[in-house]
């Protein structure tokens, strides 16, 4: 099913007026040199043009469609009219000189396997440089510094245009012919489009998951004994035609590369998703989850989210919304990728989940400037240690992100995860207030509104507001205290009421007294404790999120009418 989606959504993107994938038989590879040679086969000046480009303080090669990359294991094997510098000058800092020389031969041997007899100056050139070419030379190119360091190169002819030798016409039809009569090890039934076709022994690297192999990880991969089935080894477990790894691992490569907004990081996931028919949605969800990311569609953003939030349809075409949407998370597991999720969905039905996250974490915000549509990492960072990302449990970041996108409840861990932290740092937020209403709401089936709600009598609320009450009262009495009662107290006070809230009300008639408008606090004190009958021992986990929902909403109320103060005494 996974393999079958991505070739269709290769076929999508293959037929598209500009397609963003390479055509079959050719890859988007990182290309960083450029040899400038002449019609002789010679250096032509300069001697080699640098590709890479500058982002910020750092370069980054470019990305060129070129011929396949062959699929390395241990063996030497070389890729045709590109590759890094051991392969291409037969020159390389690793240390192993016999192995560099076989690499240099056999990246020869390559090029005039397929280029030999072919009438093209630009093949024609690149045959001369390699037959003439000295690896002890290598050194002396400028830049060699930087080249050496695993950079790949191609070749471009003196006087040939902008292009490269591999893009001419001649050449690429040459490769086309090799592609097409090189011999098959087997035939079978493609289990991808059930027709018949090559079958594959080893299938393209897969990059772009973080933590993965830099040089790429394989989704589909058999390579121990025990793997052997029915006398099948390697990747004829799982018979997939030449034409469907090509389109798949194409696919996903292209949904795996930098800067791709349909690529977002999930605990340990790399998550990627797309959807059946071209869709104005597919780029908009990656904003879900990195919501700071800025390329110029924050309005679109905005109205899609606010669209789904409210219930309603964010596109009008019924087929559109009708078409499968599709969400991979992948992991790294050593040389191979594990699948740690994979969700089939229509583009309704995720709008629709999305939309239903976005009501139940609806909360009045404390400032402005706070998002009213926060990502998921925002939120996951409010749970994690000292804020940082990297202290994530991934197990609590894939299950939130689940629940986000299937309309599931909520992780049962995530409120405890909340409160712990509320009570690690003593600060009750808005995105912390957020994700609990949203917890009770979905996973309690409780009412709990996005603002201050007076008429509210669960004792959890109100024991929150009550809280905040005292609060507001000590800083009025002791402006500019260093710490306050919620420094000291609101984790005893948010578990165990009763044994801390007979001390604070006692306190609190010192300050009331002391404080300028002192009988505004007593009469909103008075008001919160007509239905509390006693303080409770104990308060339970869906209790004290209540407890934090009703102190940061009288919190925010509290400094919200702080303008007003005098005018009410």
């Amino acid at each position: 099913m996974i393999l079958t989606s991505l070739a269709v959504y290769y076929d999508r993107l293959s037929q598209e007026p500009e397609p963003a994938v390479p055509l079959s038989g050719f890859s988007r590879q990182k290309i960083h040199f450029a040899l400038h040679i002449d019609a002789d086969g010679k250096l032509a000046e300069p001697p080699v043009f640098d590709l890479r480009q500058t982002e910020g303080k750092k370069t980054a090669p470019q990305e060129l469609v070129v011929p396949e990359a062959v699929k390395r294991s241990v063996g030497v094997a070389a890729n045709f009219l590109w590759d890094n510098t051991g392969y291409v000058l037969g020159a390389d800092d690793k240390g192993k000189p016999e192995r560099t020389a076989k690499t240099f031969e056999a990246f020869k041997a390559r090029c005039h396997e397929i280029g030999d007899g072919l009438d093209d100056a630009g093949m024609a050139a690149v045959l001369s440089f390699l037959d003439a070419w000295n690896p002890a030379d290598a050194p002396d190119l400028p830049g060699w510094e930087e080249m050496v360091k695993g950079c790949n190169l191609v070749f471009r002819l003196a006087g040939g245009g902008l292009g490269y030798v591999h893009e001419r016409p001649a050449v690429r039809q040459a490769w086309l012919d090799h592609l097409a009569g090189a011999s098959r090890e087997r035939r079978g039934m493609c289990l991808v489009t059930g027709q018949d076709a090559p079958i594959a022994r080893l299938h393209p690297s897969i990059k772009g998951v973080r933590d993965a192999q830099s040089s790429g990880a394989a989704l589909v991969s058999y390579n121990q004994e025990s793997f052997t089935s029915y006398g099948k080894e390697q990747s004829y477990n799982a018979p997939v035609g030449e034409p469907a790894v090509f389109a798949y691992t194409t696919a996903l490569n292209h949904l795996l590369r930098k800067g791709s907004r349909q690529r977002v990081q999930i605990g340990d996931a790399t998550t990627v998703f797309w959807t059946e028919r071209a869709s104005e949605v597919e780029g908009l969800l990656g904003f879900l989850f990195d919501p700071t990311a800025d390329d110029g569609t924050e309005d679109a953003v905005r109205r899609f989210l606010e669209a789904v939030r409210d219930g309603k349809k964010p596109r009008d075409d019924p087929e559109e919304l009708q078409s499968g949407f599709f969400i991979l998370g992948l992991a790294p597991n050593a040389a191979r990728l594990s699948v740690r999720f994979w969700h089939v969905d229509t583009v309704a039905g995720v709008c629709a989940a999305v939309g239903r996250h976005f009501a139940d974490l609806a909360m009045d915000r404390a400032f402005d400037n706070e998002p009213e549509f926060p990502g998921l990492w925002q939120l996951l960072r409010e749970i994690a240690a000292q804020g940082e990302l990297k202290n994530v449990n991934p197990a609590l970041a894939g299950a939130l992100m689940r629940s986000i996108l299937t309309d599931a409840p909520y992780p049962a861990s995530l409120p405890r995860a909340v409160i712990t932290r509320i009570r690690a740092d003593q600060t009750v937020n808005y995105p912390r207030a957020a994700m609990l209403k949203a917890y009770l709401v979905r996973n309690r089936q409780k009412e709990v509104s996005v603002s201050l709600d007076p008429n509210c009598t669960d004792v959890g609320y109100r024991l929150g507001r009550l809280f905040a009450v005292l609060e507001k009262a000590q800083q009025e009495a002791i402006p500019g205290a260093n710490t306050t009662i919620r420094d000291r107290y609101y984790g005893s006070a948010s578990a165990t009421p009763a044994a801390v809230f007979p001390q604070l009300m006692r306190l609190a008639q010192h300050h009331i007294e002391k404080a300028e408008y002192g009988g505004v606090s007593d009469r909103r004190i008075e008001e919160i404790l007509e239905t509390v009958q006693t303080f409770p021992k104990h308060l339970s986990l869906d209790e004290q999120g209540m407890f934090a929902i009703g102190y940061y909403h009288q919190r925010r109320e509290n400094y919200k009418k702080t303008a007003k103060t005098k005018g009410e005494d």
